[in-house]
């Protein structure tokens, strides 16, 4: 038998031990001012979501001051293949590819190449002598009637989404449908640009410019400038201006065909289940014209090119030692801009994505802005504390999942400094 001595040495090793465990196991570790444990949370909403088979996988992505926190693949890029999500998969980011458009339109402004308060028809004439279309009067057998806009519709109209353009909703739908421009998706037209706005044009305005937000093709008609104005196509002026600069090797329009096998099929719910719905292998932005450059809705990129992008608008228009706009173009873009806006959107809107000026959104840094994709997608930027976070996945139609929106108040609650 063991001295006694020995014994209560043992002893009081093992009473130091264990307390000492259970004081690290309360500690919580922080990582570039995020709590470790409440990121753990924001994993587990995603893990659940990808093992109760909600959605097929996703990308966490969350940044501060250029630093990588979290690049997290969770489940599977594509389910028919048993292909695992990798954070270089690439996603269709629809509207997001909306603030990537308005910081070129924002480029050519601080040229002096134009006045936001200038008439859109100054540069793109198709669009002078326009109409409005309102819904008729009771008793009428028109749907609609026409009236004289109230005044022009300006660059500013455009990067606020109040120039009285839809995506064919409102009185007039039915003229959208006809002229193929009801809905967003522009890949698979056998057209430019330039062509689709025209013919945009000589359609009646869904509501009077400067009045009310409608969320539409405002920002293709900015893509269909940027090409008038600096004499380039499109596709061309991003990569050249903004991709090249940022380093974002796997942003474009139409990727070039090596890339198809790295971009996540789209996944969509049918009543309650959750079926394929588009695949590289059938998809316009491979296979179909590779045409209709859609500034509003047409980029493919990838959770870490997108990160360097919104780091550069985090970091006030710089990245990496590259200044892609001014200070002063970034806080106006992250204004609210929209007055008292009679449209659905009740919040707050900048240039290409809303804002938070009063914390009226779900729980988000006030001060910090965002917007989403018609494919799930959901991104946030606090400039005050440099954070960018996006999350990634292709989900359309959603259905009644809301992880996107919810991806958002789970990575604030985890920063603590």
């Amino acid at each position: 038998m063991p001295p006694l001595r020995i014994v209560l040495a043992v002893a009081a090793w093992s009473v130091a031990i264990l307390t000492s465990a259970k004081a690290a196991d309360q500690t919580d570790s922080l990582e570039h001012g995020f709590s470790v444990k409440r990121l753990a949370v924001l994993d587990k909403a995603i893990q659940d979501a990808v093992d109760q088979g909600r959605i097929v996988g996703a990308i966490a992505y969350i940044a501060r001051e250029g630093e990588t926190v979290r690049l997290k693949p969770f489940g599977l890029a594509d389910r028919e293949r048993n292909k695992p999500m990798r954070p270089d998969t690439l996603f269709r980011i629809a509207s997001m590819s909306k603030a990537v458009t308005s910081v070129a339109v924002m480029q050519l402004y601080e040229e002096g190449r134009f006045l936001l308060g200038d008439p859109v028809s100054r540069y793109i004439p198709s669009f002078k002598n326009q109409q409005v279309a309102v819904a008729a009067p009771a008793g009428s057998t028109e749907k609609y009637v026409l009236q004289k806009v109230n005044r022009e519709m300006t660059i500013r109209d455009l990067l606020t989404h109040m120039a009285g353009l839809t995506y064919g909703d409102g009185p007039a739908v039915e003229q959208y449908k006809a002229a193929k421009l009801y809905g967003w998706y522009l890949a698979g037209h056998n057209e430019t640009i330039a062509e689709v706005v025209d013919r945009l044009a000589s359609l009646p305005l869904q509501g009077q410019p400067g009045e009310t937000f409608q969320y539409g093709y405002s920002t293709d008609v900015l893509g269909r400038l940027v090409e008038v104005v600096s004499g380039m196509p499109l596709d061309v002026y991003v990569r050249e201006r903004i991709c090249k600069p940022l380093k974002m090797e796997d942003t474009g329009f139409f990727p070039p065909l090596e890339k198809a096998d790295r971009v996540m099929p789209v996944y969509g719910y049918e009543g309650e289940k959750l079926v394929l719905r588009e695949t590289s292998d059938k998809s316009d932005y491979f296979h179909g014209p590779r045409k209709c450059l859609s500034g509003g809705a047409g980029l493919i990129s990838s959770a870490s090119d997108y990160g360097r992008f919104l780091q550069m608008l985090a970091n006030g228009g710089e990245l990496d030692g590259v200044r892609i706009l001014s200070p002063a173009s970034v806080e106006m873009m992250s204004a609210h801009q929209i007055g008292q806006s009679k449209g659905w959107f009740t919040g707050s809107f900048g240039f290409g994505f809303w804002v938070n000026d009063n914390l009226a959104f779900e729980l988000s840094p006030k001060g910090s802005y965002g917007w989403g994709s018609a494919y799930f997608p959901q991104y946030l930027v606090d400039p005050e504390r440099k954070i960018v976070a996006i999350f990634m996945t292709q989900l359309m139609p959603a259905g009644a999942e809301n992880l996107n929106e919810r991806f958002k108040v789970l990575v604030t609650q985890a920063i603590v400094k």
